[in-house]
């Protein structure tokens, strides 16, 4: 352990804040009568305070500490995973091992600990799927001390849940909680094995809610600055009422440890996961077949929206509900099943939590208008992204500065693109200012679809000569809008 260093104020600093608050020793004169003053107005009674106290958890810890659990987990080293790992070995290490070592050195099972707890009295218990992933063995350790064997009855990798059954009765539960009426600010408190540390408990608030992480489209995290590790990983998030509120799943830091952002997967979505994976052992979720990015301000005006918002449709899947519902690239989905879509992130969130083969109402903005579509969801597939073809000569992208080529077939497959050009150069001019690279294939320009260097020419020709305009490009894949700013 590190060396612990005590700071002080120094003594000082201390002496001379006591000294310039008392008076010297000397008499001071007596100062001039002065004219007596109007009597002073009454003083407004102060209002009351909006916190009056810090909250006292120890009952809370009481009585819902003994149904938090810790699970230990074993994965047993497969033999021809070290007999692949040897044939990988340059031959002169090969033939070391065979002849002074005995053979490669036998690698040990591969230990990790998490945290869980228990959500019926007939043994269901629930945790991260990452605490269990590939397991051989699951142990699940009672706060008495009992140690049960565990069977995993289902998990999810996209929510990061995982459902174990343990053979036990009249063990103590949770109480679940709704994590909808979770408010920003409110006290949240964990109980997990932080580092292996049995029970342990820390506190803090929640700092806000709906958050998307880059690994994870179809959970709206809570995100708290209750102090999470390692360990702590599947274990309950408590609100005051004592009520499982998420369960504690990641945190963002550059040293491995708590840095003042952790995030819970929220309980209203998790139980939904729990009954899907008792009744079936997996979880179906709602699809719609479009890749989706953020509207910023510069895409907000060259779409002609008041403001950013909405999830902008890049690309469309072929073959998807999205096309059979008539989506476009260039939408902008403002309105999804009744629910307000803000942000691109909070699209994924809706459409997941739909049951596959439901008709839902969508709205978006296309052209600078509404537009009410109606799609049947489908069921999200394990890799919904699909592909597609394309042509050879260069030419100037004129006022972009761009120069540019056709695509070939080949080129526009390993893209997933129908058509576009492929960006051979960038020169100084807008398309260098919002980010295209060469590589890049142009798909669309002010909404106009690239087939080739001629449809190029002919958008460029019409564009305006001031003002902001979309364009589509597809790298290595993923397609995006960009914002091109005219005049400049």
């Amino acid at each position: 352990m590190g060396m612990i260093q005590h700071y002080l104020l120094p003594p000082l600093l201390a002496v001379g804040l006591v000294i310039a608050g008392c008076g010297g020793s000397e008499q001071q004169p007596a100062p001039a009568e002065q004219p007596q003053a109007a009597p002073p107005t009454q003083a407004q009674p102060s209002s009351q305070p909006l916190v009056t106290g810090l909250p006292d958890f120890t009952a809370l810890v009481e009585k819902e500490g003994p149904a938090v659990v810790n699970i230990s987990t074993v994965t047993h080293r497969d033999a021809s995973d070290q007999q692949q790992q040897m044939e990988q070995l340059p031959e002169f290490f090969r033939r070391f091992f065979d002849e002074f070592g005995g053979g490669m050195p036998e690698q040990e099972d591969v230990r990790s600990l998490g945290s869980g707890f228990i959500i019926s009295s007939d043994g269901y218990v629930l945790t991260n799927n990452h605490v269990v992933a590939d397991a051989d063995e699951i142990v699940v350790r009672l706060q008495d001390r009992r140690e049960l064997d565990a069977e995993l009855v289902g998990a999810d990798e996209q929510s990061d849940l995982a459902l174990l059954k343990v053979e036990a009765s009249d063990l103590p539960v949770v109480n679940i909680g709704s994590s909808e009426n979770l408010k920003v600010g409110e006290w949240v408190l964990a109980i997990g094995a932080p580092f292996g540390f049995d029970s342990s408990v820390t506190a803090g608030i929640v700092s806000a809610k709906g958050r998307s992480l880059p690994s994870d489209n179809y959970v709206p995290f809570i995100q708290t600055d209750v102090a999470i590790n390692p360990g702590n990983s599947g274990g309950p998030l408590f609100n005051l009422n004592g009520e499982v509120v998420g369960i504690n799943s990641q945190i963002i830091s550059r040293s491995g440890g708590y840095m003042g952002l952790s995030f819970a997967i929220p309980m209203d979505m998790a139980m939904d996961v729990v009954e899907q994976l008792k009744d079936t052992g997996k979880v179906s979720r709602g699809w719609l077949g479009v890749l989706v990015q953020e509207v910023d301000r510069d895409l907000a005006e060259s779409f002609g929206l008041e403001r950013p918002m909405g999830a902008l449709v890049a690309q469309v899947v072929d073959g998807s509900p999205a096309a059979a519902a008539g989506l476009q690239p260039g939408d902008v989905i403002i309105e999804f099943d009744g629910h307000q879509i803000e942000r691109s992130g909070d699209l994924p969130k809706v459409v997941g939590t739909i049951k596959p083969d439901s008709e839902v109402d969508l709205t978006v903005m296309r052209d600078g208008g509404k537009k009410d579509l109606s799609v049947t969801v489908g069921e999200l597939p394990e890799d919904p992204r699909q592909a597609a073809t394309g042509g050879g000569e260069s030419a100037q992208g004129g006022v972009l500065g761009l120069q540019v080529r056709d695509a070939s077939a080949a080129e526009l497959a390993r893209a997933k693109a129908e058509s576009g050009v492929v960006v051979a150069k960038v020169e100084e001019g807008p398309a260098r200012a919002a980010g295209v690279r060469s590589g890049d294939i142009l798909v669309s320009l002010n909404n106009q679809p690239v087939k080739d260097i001629d449809t190029l020419q002919d958008i460029v020709e019409n564009l305006p000569e001031q003002g902001t305009v979309p364009a589509l490009v597809n790298r290595g894949g993923n397609a995006r809008f960009i914002a091109l700013k005219l005049g400049q």
